[in-house]
Order: C-alpha cells, then sequence, then structure tokens
C-alpha cells in the first residue's frame, strides 16, 4: 500500500476531505470551464481574455452515463495486470451550468447509476508507481 499519493493530473482537482475540481470562470461573461480555460473565452458569443479561479461544485446529477468495456488507448493506464471496465458519468454542475465528464467511483458500475440520480466528487487511486498513488477525481452515487 502507498504511504503518499499525487493528483495523476496537477491542478486538476484539490485532494482534500471533501474535493472539489478546479475550474475557470470567464470575467466578461461569466461561463464556467473544465479544465481550466486560457487565453481567451471558449464561449463563441464572447471576446473575454480574462479568468478567475474557481472551485466547482461537489455534488451534480447524472446527465448520461455508459460502460468501457474495452481498455482506452495510451495514455490510459490501468489499475492493475488485467483490464476491468469502467462506468463514466456525465454530471451536470447545476450552479455552475456544465456537463463534466469522470469515471464513476470504484466499486460501482452502470447498474448503480440512473439519469438524474445524485452523485458526489471523490478522489481516489488510479494507479501507483514506486510506491506513490496517483489519485484522480471520480462519481460516487449518494445513497440515501
Amino acid at each position: 500500500m502507498s504511504t503518499t499519493a499525487v493528483p495523476a493530473v496537477d491542478g486538476w482537482f484539490t485532494t482534500d476531505e471533501e474535493p472539489r475540481l478546479l475550474g475557470t470562470r470567464c470575467t466578461s461573461c461569466s461561463t464556467v470551464f473544465f479544465p481550466r480555460a486560457s487565453g481567451f473565452c471558449r464561449n463563441s458569443d464572447c471576446r473575454g481574455r480574462e479568468f478567475a479561479d474557481v472551485e466547482l461544485s461537489r455534488t451534480g446529477t447524472v446527465w448520461s452515463y455508459t460502460d468501457a468495456q474495452y481498455q482506452p488507448p495510451p495514455p490510459y493506464i490501468p489499475a492493475g495486470d488485467t483490464y476491468e471496465p469502467f462506468a463514466l458519468a456525465a454530471v451536470e454542475l447545476a450552479a455552475e451550468q456544465i456537463v463534466i465528464l469522470g469515471q464513476v467511483a470504484a466499486g460501482y458500475g452502470v447498474d448503480d447509476l440512473q439519469v438524474g440520480a445524485e452523485v458526489e466528487l471523490v478522489v481516489e487511486p488510479l494507479y501507483e508507481v514506486d510506491g506513490v498513488d496517483h489519485l484522480i477525481y471520480r462519481w460516487k452515487p449518494v445513497t440515501s
């Protein structure tokens, strides 16, 4: 088991007890982007070039979902020696008016998901290299 952990992609999320995705908000039109935007606003109706860093909502609702039955191509790194299918969820963050795609938390699959269901952001190990866990954000179904 690893004793240290680092984000697999630096600057995309916090690793706090209640993790958050890190995005940007255009200061001209208020459009939110994840991953972060820089240079120019990706909203075609805006010419903004300045952005404020924002922490995104921790919870959202499943907008769509699917499973990855086949191993993705590199740079994907499987967690173990053999590939195990996993679920993906497109999650709508209502406050930010944005949909974010991500893996579903370990132990959950497409049978645990439904459109409109609430999910929360969690951070879990994706893979380990030399005793260091490399973390990724995932969506975990909220159970009542």
